[in-house]
């Protein structure tokens, strides 16, 4: 049976919610502004490690004591096709050779995924949220005897439908028009420029099939960028809208400077592997025209192109690094987190 979910029905006050940002944007200090400003933030334990997680978590709390959640990403089984994955890195070795950089490990690992639930049990917090996978139902029943609440990142009635089965107390509906990886379960959809998935991908039509096959409440994500977009998922019966793109420019956000001048300097957005080896949606760029058919290898190509992509930010360079953005991040601002966050909710106010 599900768990009254306290802290996600409080979410109908002010239904705004921060995304992770892992990799890099979702620093304490944007969580801990956009929690100063009443909204619900998520802080990404993606690519960190326990001990890292831990004085994230610490560094939020000293800055704040409004509630906050942790995101963490669901390991995958090492499945990869090798003979493709090789073929891969000798395709993207002049890039690294033309910034002066090796390629590193080509490996799978877990992203300390057991330390990190054993810190999370060990120091609650009040939501913890999945993305790439579900967790096991002995995962969420430990994070239940903690105190803390758990959500899943869904891509389809399917995957809710097993969120539900384990015992989540509400789940994340993202569309294909998100920033950043997709959340699905498994890395099979398209992934070259351009090819979004076909009918059902997008939020609306993902929010009314998962809202027909479970009882969960939902936060809906997925290129909403304004208090109108806001309005139209709550309206469609989610319980609060997940934003990420929106805070990218903010003073807060860890986003570096060539990834915020391209979010100031406009463009097209796409799906690509290239960078990580898992489906994700950033701003084109000249790696992701160059490389179009990069294999279904994450966190294995993630890996291998960490220094090249740090060195291609560190130059200022666009062409060779990761520039996540949603599909309409156009629309993203400047200014401190907590003023766009009060910007949005009297956009969504007004919109109601």
């Amino acid at each position: 049976m599900a768990r009254s979910p306290q802290v996600l029905a409080s979410l109908a006050q002010a239904p705004l919610v921060l995304a992770p940002l892992a990799g890099g944007p979702g620093r304490p200090e944007l969580v801990a502004a956009v929690a100063q400003a009443g909204v619900f933030g998520f802080l990404p334990a993606g690519y960190k490690t326990a001990s890292e997680l831990t004085a994230d978590v610490q560094r939020v709390r000293s800055m704040t004591s409004a509630p906050f959640g942790v995101n963490v990403f669901v390991p995958a089984p090492d499945r990869v096709d090798h003979q493709a994955l090789d073929r891969y890195l000798a395709e993207i070795r002049p890039d690294a050779d033309r910034l002066g950089v090796e390629l590193g490990p080509a490996a799978w690992d877990d992203d300390d995924w057991d330390a990190k639930i054993t810190a999370l049990v060990a120091d609650p917090v009040p939501v913890v949220s999945f993305t790439f996978g579900c967790p096991p139902a002995d995962v969420v029943g430990d994070l239940h005897r903690a105190g803390s609440e758990v959500v899943v990142t869904v891509t389809s009635a399917d995957e809710a439908v097993a969120a539900q089965s384990v015992g989540a107390d509400g789940v994340c509906v993202q569309g294909v028009e998100a920033g950043g990886h997709q959340g699905t379960f498994t890395d099979d959809q398209p992934g070259g420029p351009g090819d979004d998935p076909g009918p059902g991908g997008d939020l609306m039509s993902r929010l009314h099939a998962v809202r027909q096959a479970v009882h969960l409440p939902v936060i809906a994500a997925g290129g909403l960028m304004t208090g109108s977009d806001i309005a139209a998922v709550l309206a469609t019966g989610a319980t609060a809208a997940q934003l990420g793109t929106a805070f990218l420019r903010s003073t807060e956000s860890g986003a570096s400077d060539v990834h915020k001048a391209a979010l100031a300097a406009g463009g097209d957005t796409a799906l690509t592997r290239a960078f990580s080896g898992r489906t994700a949606r950033g701003v084109v760029n000249r790696f992701m025209v160059d490389h179009p058919a990069a294999p279904s290898a994450y966190p294995h190509v993630n890996s291998a192109t960490k220094a090249l992509r740090r060195e291609s930010a560190r130059r200022g360079d666009p062409d060779a690094v990761n520039l996540w953005a949603g599909q309409r991040f156009a629309q993203a601002t400047t200014g401190d987190a907590a003023t766009i966050a009060d910007r949005l909710l009297a956009e969504l106010a007004a919109a109601r």
